[in-house]
């Protein structure tokens, strides 16, 4: 046994060794894992951090106890991770400078990621530590405030602020900002719907002493704090995905540019798609000969159309096209993405991303005709199957790091939401409704991709429930919630910001690309 553990290892390494030692250099090795690792610790925070707050009606209406309620929790985030699908990821990612996606690789790009998760990671401690059940969805988004604008401000030629994706930050915002609203009426509304169509006195009560509730209360309730937990994992563990895809494909493109376990066959529908595309746009969108453009052109325009005041040219149609008919050419030379040399791999997932969000911001400001408006934004989604993906094992390492986070650190913020948020103990109805509203608002977010706050939404929803009750908010506790709330975004913009200007002065220092 001895002897074939020492094969093993022997064979594995030397397997890992020149599998990847074709992609990887020792220093480069030791920087992905830094780096990997740092996203992996923000995750780890974000589980005891936001996660904590799912267990809070199960621990304190004794419906499990406490080590039970956070192991339950955490293995349910991992399964919210291992099956979402990543749409809320991408919908992160797209927040950022496109120059800096288009150039992760470079030293600027790293330092937009070590940036992001240094001062997200940093606010989340400080707030966990003062036992306030802030936003890690505010504080990442926040954070990638504050590197667009520090970004736009340190490049030349740049206009305050067109790092940021407005049009996509806007409607981020609508979705956090409304989310506790509706976990706060909600709650609230389904208490009191509750309390007519269930008139149980028993489920109305608070817990006394260390008893149990009824076996079916204790059921609805353990049910309700497992769906906050898949939803949780669901939508948050996304965040966190999408980061180390970014670092991934800054260091190793090779791997992980494009999707390389893309089957022959949709290689070649999709091949045939972007040939279908490319002579639909030729049929409904006239270019005029002048049009013409370089490779070099076409990308300098579409980068410019990118960018926040980035606005529609005689040249930005022909510039699409132009990329586009580069696709179909390194597409029809290959029925396997691995064949591709590296080179080709970055070229043709900038050339994507180029036209996906080109395409989308076309769509927004109405310039598709609507005859093939429709052809054109399921051409856009299938094109991105072969940029955004998520791996196995990235999913794997995100929602471990977020179940041991809930396992570790959870007991500051369920002792906020349990005792300190209403004057009365939270009781078995006020537990369950503010539990299935978050469930449900989570789930909601997760369809149409976009980031909300499992914090923000279910402490909203105990509140909620306190006011309908009748039973009171505890003043000073809310107020120190709400104004943790109202100076995360800005607070995170100002640390995302500097930390990215510190960071890319040393690299400019050093004289690193």
């Amino acid at each position: 046994m001895q002897q074939f553990g020492e094969y093993l290892s022997e064979y594995l390494g030397e397997y890992l060794g020149e599998y990847l030692g074709e992609y990887l250099t020792l220093a480069s090795g030791a920087f992905l894992l830094l780096a990997v690792g740092l996203a992996l610790s923000f995750e780890f925070v974000n589980g005891f951090h936001d996660t904590a707050n799912a267990v809070a009606t199960v621990i304190y209406t004794h419906s499990l106890k406490p080590v039970p309620a956070v192991i339950w929790s955490g293995l349910w985030n991992l399964a919210g991770v291992l099956t979402s699908t990543g749409t809320v990821a991408f919908s992160v990612v797209a927040l950022l400078p496109a120059e800096l996606v288009l150039n992760v690789g470079s030293g600027a790009g790293f330092a937009m990621v070590f940036a992001l998760l240094i001062s997200a990671m940093g606010w989340n401690l400080g707030t966990w530590y003062l036992g306030l059940p802030a936003s890690s969805s505010h504080t990442l988004i926040g954070s990638i405030m504050g590197v667009g604008v520090a970004h736009s401000l340190l490049s030349s030629g740049a206009e305050f602020g067109e790092g940021v994706n407005w049009a996509k930050t806007q409607e981020v915002f609508v979705s956090l900002l409304t989310s506790p609203l509706i976990g706060f009426v909600g709650a609230a509304l389904l208490l009191l719907l509750t309390k007519t169509l269930l008139p149980q006195p028993a489920l109305y009560e608070a817990p006394e002493g260390e008893a149990s509730p009824p076996i079916w209360i204790r059921g609805l309730l353990i049910l309700t704090c497992t769906g906050v937990s898949f939803a949780h994992g669901s939508n948050d563990g996304q965040k966190g995905m999408g980061l180390i895809m970014l670092i991934l494909v800054g260091i190793l493109p090779g791997l992980y540019a494009l999707n390389l376990n893309l089957a022959p066959a949709a290689i070649e529908q999709l091949t045939a798609a972007s040939e279908a595309m490319v002579a639909l746009e030729a049929a409904n969108i006239q270019l005029s000969p002048a049009q013409t453009l370089s490779v070099e052109q076409s990308e300098c325009e579409l980068s410019q159309f990118l960018k926040t005041t980035g606005e529609v040219t005689e040249n930005t149609l022909a510039a699409i096209s132009l990329k586009q008919k580069e696709i179909v050419t390194t597409l029809t030379q290959t029925t396997a993405l691995e064949a591709l040399s590296l080179s080709e791999k970055i070229h043709l997932r900038s050339d994507i991303y180029l036209i996906s969000a080109s395409l989308n911001k076309l769509e927004r400001l109405h310039q598709i005709p609507d005859s093939i408006n429709a052809e054109i934004q399921t051409y856009r989604q299938n094109l991105n199957t072969l940029t955004q993906f998520i791996p196995i094992w990235v999913k794997v390492a995100v929602a471990v790091a977020l179940g041991i986070g809930t396992m570790v650190g959870w007991k500051r913020i369920v002792v906020t939401v349990g005792e300190k948020i209403g004057k009365d103990h939270l009781t078995y109805a006020q537990g369950a409704s503010a539990e299935l509203v978050a469930m449900s608002t989570i789930f909601a977010a997760d369809q149409f991709g976009l980031p909300v706050s499992t914090t923000h939404v279910l402490a909203s929803g105990v509140a909620g429930t306190m006011t309908a009750n009748g039973s009171g908010i505890q003043g000073n506790t809310v107020r120190n919630i709400l104004l943790a709330w109202v100076l995360t975004l800005p607070a995170c913009i100002l640390l995302g910001g500097i930390t990215f200007t510190a960071e890319l002065l040393l690299l400019r220092w050093l004289n690193v690309a």
